[in-house]
This record gives C-alpha cells, structure tokens and sequence, in this order.
C-alpha cells in the first residue's frame, strides 16, 4: 500500500512540474479570429500574386482556408487540431519551386503585417513553419 501511495505522489509531483502549454504565439496573433484574417488576407494576397496563384486554381479553396488556420494555430501553440493531409500529400505533383515557396512566406508576411502583428511573432511563428518546407518544395 505504501508503494502504491508513493507511486502516485511522485505521479502526481511529475504532472505538477510539468510546464503549461505556451500559447503566447497563439496570443499575439490574436488567437483563432486574428489567424483566420492573416490566413484569409494571405489567400487574397495570393489571388493577386501572378507568380504562384496557377497552384490555388484547381483547388477548394475553403477547405484551404480552414486546414491553413488549423494548422497555424497548432503551430502557435492554440487549442486546435490539424485534420488535413500530410504537406508531403497535400503538395503531391504540384512541382513547388524555392521561389514559390519564398512567395508564399512573403504573402504571409504581408498579411501578418496588415493585421498588426508586431515582427518578433512574425519570426516566431516563421520559425516554427520553416521546417516544412523541405515537406512542400519539389513534391
């Protein structure tokens, strides 16, 4: 019994100390409103990008729309939960450049920018979506 009692003290001592979720990116983007303007404002950037719109013209532009603000959020450390494909899947055959890829960030950018975002989360949140693009270029 006392085993037991120790087991779940030193249990419940490791959950205690484990640190809280850090959602201050999620935060400074202004939560799931705030994302979906930056998501929404970046999609019409790209509808006037003549540079990369030819890869959004055959697609569904609002399921788009809600995997990228899941997405974000999850990379922002918000309560949401990405249920679209892999970037490996989703990018499939669509024969994405360095160059596309670097005008898509500057579309983010400039709408992150529009909304207000101050640069430091910019860069955060940059940082944390800068992996993937090993995932999305040349699949």
């Amino acid at each position: 019994m006392r085993m037991l009692l120790l087991a779940v003290v030193f249990g419940l001592v490791a959950c205690a100390q484990q640190p809280p979720k850090d959602d201050s990116l999620y935060q400074d983007l202004g939560q799931q409103a705030g994302i979906t303007r930056i998501v929404e404002g970046m999609l019409l950037n790209i509808a006037g990008d003549p540079r990369i719109v030819k890869h959004f013209e055959d697609i569904d532009i609002v399921r788009l729309r809600d995997k990228l603000v899941e997405q974000i959020c999850v990379e922002a450390g918000g309560p949401c939960t990405y249920t679209g494909d892999s970037m490996e899947e989703s990018h499939k055959g669509q024969n994405i450049t360095p160059s596309d890829f670097n005008a898509l960030v500057e579309n983010l950018q400039a709408a992150m920018s529009a909304q207000g975002v101050a640069m430091p989360a910019q860069n955060r949140l940059l940082a944390r979506l800068a992996p993937m693009r090993a995932q999305i270029i040349d699949r």
